[in-house]
């Protein structure tokens, strides 16, 4: 098979594959997805969006969204789902605690959101077979995400590396902050190089993708994305040891060059990862920590800590959270945290619960990397790309795959699981 090149040939590879009974449809659905969670804030664009257009844009790709998955799933099928099934309680929740609307009639409407995001995914677990396709319609996305993230930066680079942001690459094409390009860079490249380990994909277009989007990741200075990036792919490979010489080699060959090139780049390490930024600063995670102090010192009423004050912006007194768990704990109380980790801890037991495969390695990754950047990020207790990895991660880990379509991963016989 001839390999293509780039983000349209990421099903270019050497091992054949079934050709996929997912609808294209379905890849649309998944694309406006995620054009809703890339929000509407950010560095000033080259062409002036107000953010009223930006967010009519957003809200309309959800409901088209949900109107595509509708009419492609019609008679309502579904495949069962831990994971939607705990997020769905947590959108009930949610609603109980938005209702008396404490933060205003913004909290309802979040509410709304919730509940036709996680309708969407719902419908869309028709086609959740263990197969790559939601893979792909990740990586093809965000590549073109990413891709305007590039355009923007050479057409305009002074509003693509703002002084607001310290000089660190943002949207220029469409509003996106740092921390935003820098997970969407991580994540593609993560699974674009788990495929490639995989033989789902070329060198070449392993190469054509990650090459660019590691180097747009390091220009966002992002280090959230790059610690999560690290910890996805080496727990990713650490669970391939025992059953692929390919991933222990792979293993070694990284653990060796990266150990020397952090010896030998030691200094430019150290002044990427400071960003130029005081000792203080550094330790308090560039002011993080003095608004976590604050949301945790804040009086509180009983059903307040049980149930939250309802969904919010992600802000506490004008300023991000910047944590999931501490942005779950205002809004959905220890209820909401119960049922986040209670998903997050299903993913984790049934990742580890499944027999060897790329598939789960990619599920590995992603569900990793949620977990490292929810200390720094906010996003797991409302819409957002992170409940979209881990409804990748989700679809990766449903049982009863094709053999051919893992075959390109599973042990010789007589070893393994």
């Amino acid at each position: 098979m001839t390999a293509h090149t780039g983000i349209a040939g990421i099903r270019g590879e050497a091992t054949a594959e079934p050709a996929s009974a997912t609808p294209k449809w379905a890849g649309l659905a998944w694309a406006l997805l995620i054009l809703n969670t890339l929000g509407s804030t950010g560095a000033k664009t080259v062409i002036p969006l107000p953010r009223s257009v930006s967010q009519l844009v957003t809200m309309g790709s959800l409901m088209t969204a949900f109107v595509i998955a509708l009419v492609l799933n019609k008679h309502l099928r579904i495949r069962p789902s831990a994971y939607l099934l705990l997020l769905t309680l947590l959108l009930g929740s949610s609603i109980l605690a938005s209702i008396d609307l404490k933060e205003g009639a913004g909290a309802l409407f979040r509410c709304f959101r919730l509940t036709v995001f996680v309708s969407t995914l719902w419908l869309l677990t028709r086609w959740w077979d263990g197969g790559f396709s939601f893979v792909r319609y990740h990586i093809r996305t965000y590549g073109i995400v990413l891709a305007s993230v590039a355009i923007g930066l050479v057409i305009s680079p002074g509003n693509a590396m703002p002084d607001i942001y310290g000089g660190r690459l943002s949207g220029a094409i469409w509003p996106l902050t740092p921390p935003q390009i820098g997970q969407y860079a991580a994540v593609i490249s993560g699974l674009t190089l788990l495929l490639w380990f995989g033989r789902r994909t070329a060198w070449r277009s392993a190469v054509f993708i990650v090459v660019p989007v590691v180097g747009l990741l390091m220009l966002t200075h992002t280090r959230t994305a790059t610690l999560g990036l690290v910890a996805g792919l080496a727990v990713a490979f650490l669970s391939m040891l025992l059953t692929s010489a390919r991933a222990r080699k792979v293993f070694a060959w990284t653990v060796g060059v990266g150990g020397v090139a952090g010896v030998v780049l030691a200094g430019a390490l150290q002044t990427w990862f400071l960003r130029g930024q005081s000792a203080d600063n550094f330790s308090s995670l560039t002011g993080r920590a003095k608004v976590w102090d604050a949301l945790l010192e804040a009086p509180r009423s009983t059903s307040e800590y049980i149930f939250g004050v309802g969904l919010t912006d992600k802000s506490y007194d004008g300023l991000p959270i910047d944590n999931s768990w501490l942005a779950i704990y205002h809004e959905q109380g220890f209820v909401g945290i119960a049922l986040v980790a209670g998903f997050l801890l299903t993913l984790v037991v049934v990742a580890v619960l499944r027999p060897p495969s790329l598939a789960r390695a990619c599920a590995i990754f992603l569900i990793t990397y949620c977990i490292s950047a929810s200390y720094t990020e906010a996003g797991l207790g409302d819409a957002s790309p992170y409940l979209l990895h881990l409804a990748v991660a989700a679809s990766l880990l449903v049982r009863g795959v094709p053999q051919s379509d893992e075959q390109a991963f599973i042990p010789a016989k007589g070893t393994g699981a």
